[in-house]
């Protein structure tokens, strides 16, 4: 089915990039073939027709290399005064970014957009104060020469001869939503020159004589205008994609670039153009086989600043570990349905790709549909691979050499004490252990130089004639040969082998070292114990000296580090705060503030940022080597989840307890608003009648008013103590005063305090004789009776029985209070001690706080006293349950 030509929906991408632009500033790029066509002059003409239009327009900064006409165009332009930087004795001028972003205008103007900033600056390249002006919502005008496109780098030079050192990737210009070309024709550039409007002096001389040719002048001339066209065309492809409009567009195209040692950063550049073509996304791919294993530190700053590279061109910089790097190539572009892989040439191969196949060949032959590129090397490429192979290498290690030849000895010395029962086939086996355990314990070239040593020995000593070199038997020459030839594959073969199983052990052991700092994580029980793990761990793991930033009050703090003593100056601080801000690497080797002392990446998570993690190390050289960065991003997230874990955990909590505090005040409020009103009403409604009709009321009705008063304010009283009761439980505040009290006077005085509430109410004691004395407070266990016998009245019809025991069980003294109401409902078994609960029954909700059996709890509990709720197995009620200790007799003689 074709479903090409039903889809008329917009590009969800192409929307996706016009909502971004929604709220960025807007770049506008003047783009010159070459210096001298007038890019500055043609910004200044632009930003004045601006002004006059009533647009607010600022000079961030603008070069006029003293040409009068420029400086002219700058009148009535509101400039922004640079920034004084000093840097070895001297004085440098910068632009001010934090006052061009506090001034806030519609427009700034940014001449040479290519320029490297001083030392101690934010960023270190300008486009970069570009991005940040862009991000706050102002306008840019600019201005760039083609030689400084990051991509055309390489086909400059070989134009020009000249290789510029400062440049701009090739994602500044793609996302620019202007370019306007400024072109002069080679004649009139030309007579710019002689007339000393670019150039002055012997200056304007020698570029004429060597850049400013009309060959090379013509020939950047097209470059400037393909890469206007290429960008004005991938406009025109958003725009018809974001408005649904039919038209050719490629089909997936995708491009994998592999990055092989020396030449990558031409190669990269090389892909990059190749994209803008093929308008498709790009991966540069390297493949860590045992020979990064013993590649020099040179080969891996190389690789680095590739991969690095491919990352500022736009494209995604991906390490897989294999031993076969074609078939490992392979399987990822088949994984990630790439059209077309581009490697480089090598300019010499080893040896033993005779035998095996060179990786070019591997692909080609393998590839199937994807195409195959292979770029050809300049020659400064090949330079480079030349000084990469003639690089000084590490020192051979010439202990394994002579264990290889003690190996080749030993084997040697066993089939010759066996030469008697051994044929000459088995004398090569002999010699070919040797060999196999002198690649297994160290490698390709040991092996080699053992299966030499066993090649000689076994002609010297086996073959005759004995004891020289020369072969007599034509078979003998033909088994040599074939015991050469085995020997020197079986040793690659091990060595190949032993080389598997070290960076199988090496990926095993980063893979353990991560699990065990998952664990580690995962048991922290605080976030202290956190932060400490995780700083350890990282340091440990990476030899770097770690700290780690979290946000308190809008600001980051250092929250641990090791070694522990390590502190941040404020450049440190700074840089810490960017990274955080802006969610992006900051310091030291990266693009932001790279006068800092450590590099900080900002520890991600699918909320954003959580924090900081700075590195920092006394070795000269890159802070990580590609694989440690990739340890040091997968440590960084396993943090970053680990905080965000124990936040989520400190956000349930207060969200819970915030719950907890609103359904407390909910409950307070009813009761204030409702039981606590009853009373006041009944009160101030007696007053009011005595106050309005004294005279006029008869002495018993005036009595009676009275009482109501008296009555309803004690149940106030009670409500109030209730509150006051419970406040000072949960402030802990309460200490009981304890004292020796008998039951009987207990439950007596108790019972006096209740008499008005237990009216209508039969009461039944029954205690048992003998029973000792408890040490208690006496004052908070009468509030506990009388609260459990004001919630028996409550809760039981009049004329039924309140039942109230005490007998002794062991070591503790039981008190029930028992009465003949409903009983306790089933579920509200477990919740009748909390906090302003109360059964409900309907429409009989009874008056009260829901405080009393709290405070029976909390009095008994601070008492070393236990309390429980029952129903009755012997008839229908509630039963309440005290049990509290009896105090052992030294206790009581010394109270008594």
């Amino acid at each position: 089915m074709d479903i090409s030509s039903g889809d008329k929906r917009p590009s969800p991408e192409a929307l996706l990039r016009e909502a971004e632009t929604g709220s960025r500033g807007r770049l506008k790029i003047f783009l010159g073939a070459a210096p001298g066509v007038g890019k500055t002059y043609e910004m200044l003409l632009t930003a004045q027709a601006k002004r006059r239009e009533g647009m607010d327009v600022v000079v961030g900064i603008v070069e006029t290399h003293g040409r009068a006409e420029t400086e002219a165009l700058l009148a009535d332009l509101e400039m922004i005064p640079r920034r004084s930087i000093v840097y070895k004795g001297r004085v440098l001028t910068e632009m001010d970014l934090d006052a061009i972003l506090a001034r806030r205008p519609c427009l700034v103007l940014v001449d040479e957009l290519a320029h490297t900033n001083a030392p101690e600056s934010r960023h270190p390249k300008r486009y970069l104060d570009v991005e940040e002006l862009l991000a706050a919502g102002i306008d840019v005008y600019t201005t760039v020469n083609i030689q400084h496109i990051e991509s055309l780098n390489d086909v400059v030079a070989r134009i020009t001869h000249t290789r510029v050192r400062e440049t701009v990737p090739d994602s500044v210009v793609d996302n620019a939503d202007a370019i306007e070309v400024i072109d002069l024709t080679p004649d009139d550039l030309l007579a710019r020159l002689r007339e000393g409007k670019v150039y002055i002096g012997d200056r304007a001389t020698r570029a004429i004589e060597n850049y400013f040719s009309p060959g090379n002048l013509t020939a950047l001339r097209e470059l400037a205008l393909r890469r206007t066209a290429q960008r004005v065309d991938a406009q025109m492809v958003d725009y018809m994609r974001s408005h649904a409009i039919e038209g050719p567009w490629a089909a997936g195209e995708r491009l994998l670039v592999v990055i092989d040692g020396a030449g990558g950063a031409a190669l990269v550049r090389r892909a990059r153009r190749f994209t803008e073509y093929l308008r498709a996304p790009w991966t540069a791919l390297h493949v860590e086989t045992s020979r990064d294993l013993r590649a020099d530190e040179m080969e891996r700053a190389a690789v680095a600043e590739a991969m690095q590279l491919a990352t500022r061109l736009g494209g995604v910089a991906v390490t897989l570990p294999g031993e076969d790097a074609a078939a490992t190539i392979l399987d990822y572009a088949h994984a990630h349905n790439v059209t077309h892989i581009l490697v480089a040439q090598r300019g010499r191969s080893s040896w033993f790709d005779f035998f095996r196949g060179s990786m070019t060949q591997k692909l080609i032959e393998n590839a199937g549909g994807i195409n195959i590129h292979i770029a050809t090397a300049d020659s400064a490429t090949r330079r480079a691979e030349r000084i990469a192979l003639s690089a000084p290498r590490p020192t051979w290690d010439w202990g394994a050499y002579m264990a290889s030849l003690g190996f080749v000895a030993a084997a040697g010395l066993f089939a010759f004490l066996l030469r008697e029962t051994l044929g000459i086939s088995s004398v090569a086996l002999v010699f070919l252990v040797g060999v196999l355990a002198s690649a297994i314990r160290y490698g390709l070239f040991p092996s080699l130089f053992a299966a030499f040593a066993g090649v000689l020995a076994y002609n010297f000593f086996f073959l005759p004639p004995l004891y020289t070199f020369t072969i007599a038997d034509p078979e003998n020459v033909v088994a040599l040969f074939a015991f050469a030839i085995v020997a020197v594959i079986a040793s690659n073969l091990a060595a190949r082998l032993r080389a598997q199983a070290i960076a199988a052990r090496a990926r095993a052991r980063v893979t353990e070292e991560l699990y065990l700092f998952s664990r580690k994580l995962a048991g922290a029980a605080s976030l202290d114990d956190l932060i400490w793990a995780s700083v350890y761990e990282i340091a440990l793991l990476l030899k770097v000296n770690v700290v780690l930033l979290l946000p308190r009050e809008g600001r980051l703090q250092l929250m641990g580090g090791y070694p522990p003593e390590d502190r941040l100056d404020e450049a440190d601080f700074a840089a810490a705060q960017w990274s955080f801000e802006k969610n992006h690497p900051a310091g030291r080797g990266a693009d932001t503030l790279p006068g800092a002392k450590r590099l900080f990446i900002p520890m991600r998570t699918g909320r954003g940022a959580v924090g900081v993690i700075g590195i920092d190390s006394d070795r000269d050289g890159p802070l990580l080597r590609p694989e440690e960065s990739r340890l040091l991003d997968s440590l960084s997230d396993q943090t970053a989840l680990a905080i965000e874990r124990v936040h989520l955990v400190a956000d349930i909590e207060k969200a819970r307890l915030a719950e907890e505090t609103d359904r407390l005040r909910q409950a307070l409020l009813t009761s204030i608003s409702h039981d606590l009103r009853t009373p006041l009403a009944s009160i101030i409604g007696s007053a009011t009648s005595l106050a309005a009709h004294g005279d006029e009321i008869d002495r018993p009705v005036r009595i009676s008013l009275l009482r109501t008063i008296q009555e309803e304010g004690e149940r106030l009283n009670r409500f109030i103590g209730n509150l006051l009761d419970m406040t000072r439980l949960e402030s802990g505040s309460l200490k009981p005063n304890t004292d020796l009290i008998d039951v009987s006077d207990l439950v007596g005085a108790a019972l006096q305090r209740a008499q008005k509430i237990l009216n209508g109410h039969k009461v039944e004691i029954a205690i048992e004789p003998g029973l000792p004395m408890l040490s208690v407070d006496m004052v908070l266990m009468e509030q506990v009776l009388f609260n459990l016998l004001d919630n028996a009245a409550k809760y039981s019809p009049a004329g039924t029985k309140v039942t109230i025991t005490a007998r002794r069980s062991g070591g503790l003294v039981t008190i029930t209070v028992a009465d003949e109401g409903e009983g306790i409902p089933p579920a509200d078994a477990e919740q009748i001690f909390d906090k302003f609960y109360r059964v409900h029954r309907g429409d009989r909700q009874r008056a009260g706080t829901g405080l009393g059996l709290a405070i029976c709890r909390g009095f008994v509990e601070a008492m070393h006293g236990t309390i429980t709720a029952a129903n009755r197995t012997d008839g229908s009620g509630a039963i309440f349950t005290l049990k509290l200790p009896v105090p052992p007799m030294p206790e009581i003689e010394a109270l008594a």
